[in-house]
């Protein structure tokens, strides 16, 4: 496994992170449990969940228990990290809606407080390695978040923070507040949707995030199994549609059907190909996969080992029209998990 250091931290994660989004559900509890030791068998010290993963009746599915029935994502990963925390940089997050009060959303004073103590309790850790906005709060000025952070991070309950689904402009705006206030709580990640089929963050956030030392992490970096194999449309349920959303439209597996046919052309497997091309991208730290199973978490992992050379590099690129500009949430914010819980 290859490691990387995570923007200004010093802290080294692993090229691959594991993500949590479905846990509980695809995988189910015990699975997940199993995916967790095997991540870490095979070097991967960065796990990325948030306080609204996999508990949640988005996340339903036939042949899953009710939302009502679950762990949530963290509960699970708090289990099965037992003996092993100080192996592990967790990430976790909030904003999400966490209950049916008018403050049960976020990102106040009152509210963060509020769900770091409940992430630790869950994840059964005394600190959380890195801490996301999960999305822009429209109702709380950006410096009162990041002073919230700044108190955390002095109380040593968080090491770092990072902004979720944030557009290059608060990532600027959060590094000049930071600065201006001499907070310790300057982004040091932003984590976004990012692949070869969705390659928005590009316009601005990559510039921004590459001259600001911000690493990106991507999630959905297979484009919810699109890019890993094209088995995946013969699946009951496969990419966004594990979160309510509609299908794959017929220009999204015209890429990947040129991606796979690349892959089969340079003797690779698909998602090596497209999660390495990923890896080289300017300002990507880790790409955040969501392995179903311990042979999909094998598979996904392998991609940290594979460097593709410029040509190859260039006929990926090329796949995909130039990224149009960033769009972000804005209004009242999610009224369910944001698109931050989508994963490969």
């Amino acid at each position: 496994m290859e490691y990387t250091v995570l923007g200004r931290s010093g802290m080294r994660v692993s090229r691959i992170c594991l993500g949590t989004a479905t846990f509980g559900v695809a995988p189910d509890p015990q699975e997940a449990e199993r995916i967790v030791s095997a991540a870490l068998d095979h070097g991967i010290n960065f796990i990325d969940t948030a306080d609204v993963y996999g508990n949640m009746p988005v996340f339903d599915r036939i042949g899953a228990p009710p939302a009502v029935e679950r762990e949530s994502a963290e509960t699970i990963l708090g289990r099965a990290l037992r003996g092993r925390r100080d192996e592990v940089f967790i990430a976790t997050k909030s904003n999400g809606i966490t209950g049916s009060g008018v403050n049960d959303r976020g990102l106040s004073r009152r509210h963060v407080i509020r769900q770091v103590e409940e992430s630790l309790r869950r994840l059964e850790t005394d600190w959380i390695d890195l801490y996301y906005a999960h999305d822009p709060d429209p109702d709380t000025p950006l410096a009162e978040t990041l002073q919230v952070y700044d108190d955390l991070i002095r109380q040593g309950k968080l090491r770092a923070v990072g902004l979720s689904n944030h557009p290059a402009c608060k990532v600027a705006q959060a590094l000049w507040i930071a600065d201006d206030l001499r907070l310790s709580s300057a982004p040091v990640a932003a984590e976004v949707k990012y692949s070869l089929v969705d390659r928005v963050a590009e316009r601005e956030l990559g510039p921004a995030c590459a001259e600001f030392d911000v690493s990106i992490v991507p999630y959905a970096p297979l484009h919810g199994g699109l890019l890993a194999d094209l088995s995946v449309l013969d699946r009951d349920v496969s990419g966004d549609q594990r979160f309510g959303a509609p299908g794959f439209p017929p220009s999204e597996v015209a890429l990947a059907q040129e991606v796979d046919r690349l892959a089969r052309e340079w003797g690779l497997p698909m998602q090596q190909v497209a999660l390495a091309w990923l890896l080289s991208r300017p300002a990507v730290a880790s790409a955040i996969v969501g392995p179903e199973s311990v042979e999909e978490l094998y598979a996904d992992a392998s991609a940290a080992d594979v460097l593709l050379d410029v040509e190859q590099l260039d006929a990926l690129t090329a796949l995909a029209e130039e990224p149009p500009a960033f769009h972000h949430r804005a209004g009242d914010g999610p009224q369910q998990p944001s698109s931050a819980s989508i994963q490969s």
